[in-house]
């Protein structure tokens, strides 16, 4: 075991603050990485805050982070696919059985026994797992990832939880070229959402309530910009979506969106608002549409993501801040005060 500088909350009113957390040794199976990025994504504080008590109560102290970017430091004697200087990424799990059928397909977000990277029981340490708010990780080598050298780091980090989140539906429900896609909402998943849709050669809408998000939409690959609430420019658009990703995270009025679908049109949901949205059974039926949820995708997919992105050189809009401003960078999210995510530059740490 050895010594990790790091930053956690204490209870659920308490500021993230500097510590000293201990990370394994790594195994025979295990990779280290020097986290150089870590992306701040909203259910950080959410974990943080125990905002989700009810289904994932946060045990204290938490240290967050699962959009993590580092450099290979040490390997185990059975790792063959990493080595020292590598490029290395992890995401939302660090482990999994290995065995249940989601596990065989590559679907490891699904196993009911996948272990988060952060606040689930740690099985070589006890306790729980720590996340990414911290300046160096040990993980098996099946969750990690490798990382195309062309990105730009910090804008790669959020790639592992807001790109595979928004990345996964769209492989999934089969966004092609020649495909009418939506995208409800312009945030760290929307603006996301909106690349890929671009990059898959997808003809791609934008839905705000903002004017003046318009530009921004088109300069991050949109080719038409939709004001929801105007009902005559949605109206427009009725019946013709082959698919809407829904990156909206408050209430609103999904039957607007289903209405837009075409036949077999599938809206999925990427946003998780507060409470249940009521859904006409009417809309889904007329048009054999589809109204579903997506979490993140699977080790595989994810790889094939961040290869994706290589391509395509894709990387999240970010703003890079120290450690020692994550308080404030919460504060400033729940007022939408970023454009689009926040990425923790590691290397502050070292002044702790």
């Amino acid at each position: 075991m050895y010594n990790a500088k790091a930053y956690s909350a204490a209870s659920s009113k308490a500021r993230l603050a500097s510590t000293t957390i201990v990370r394994r040794d790594p195994t025979e199976s295990d990779v280290q990485i020097d986290i150089l990025f870590c992306g701040v994504c909203h259910s950080d504080l959410h974990q943080v805050r125990d905002e989700w008590s009810g289904v994932m109560p946060t045990v204290y102290p938490c240290v967050p982070g699962h959009e993590i970017l580092g450099r290979v430091t040490g390997v185990g004697s059975a790792v063959s696919g990493f080595k020292p200087g590598d490029l290395a990424a992890v995401g939302c799990m660090v482990d999994s059985d290995g065995t249940c059928p989601a596990c065989q397909a590559g679907l490891e977000q699904f196993c009911r026994n996948a272990t988060f990277t952060y606040n689930l029981p740690d099985k070589h340490l006890g306790g729980v797992t720590y996340g990414g708010y911290s300046d160096s990780i040990v993980v098996d080598q099946r969750f990690a990832l490798h990382v195309p050298a062309n990105l730009d780091l910090a804008g790669a980090a959020p790639l592992l939880c807001a790109g595979i989140t928004t990345y996964s539906p769209m492989r999934h429900w089969g966004v092609t070229k020649g495909k009418k896609v939506g995208v409800v909402g312009l945030g760290g998943l929307g603006h996301m959402g909106v690349k890929f849709a671009h990059a898959l050669g997808a003809h791609v809408v934008v839905f705000t309530t903002s004017e003046s998000k318009k530009e921004d939409a088109l300069r991050l690959g949109a080719d038409e910009v939709v004001l929801s609430r105007n009902a005559d420019e949605m109206q427009k658009h009725a019946g013709s979506f082959d698919f809407i990703l829904d990156a909206v995270a408050a209430d609103h009025d999904i039957n607007a969106y289903i209405h837009l679908l075409g036949i077999d049109g599938n809206i999925t949901l990427v946003g998780a608002p507060e409470k249940p949205l009521p859904v006409s059974a009417f809309s889904l039926i007329m048009g054999r549409r589809s109204l579903s949820g997506s979490p993140i995708g699977g080790i595989p997919e994810t790889q094939e993501m961040l290869d994706f992105c290589g391509q395509h050189n894709i990387t999240a809009d970010v703003e890079v801040i120290p450690m020692q401003k994550i308080n404030e960078a919460y504060e400033r999210m729940l007022k939408s005060d970023v454009k689009y995510r926040f990425s923790i530059d590691m290397a502050s740490l070292k002044s702790e």
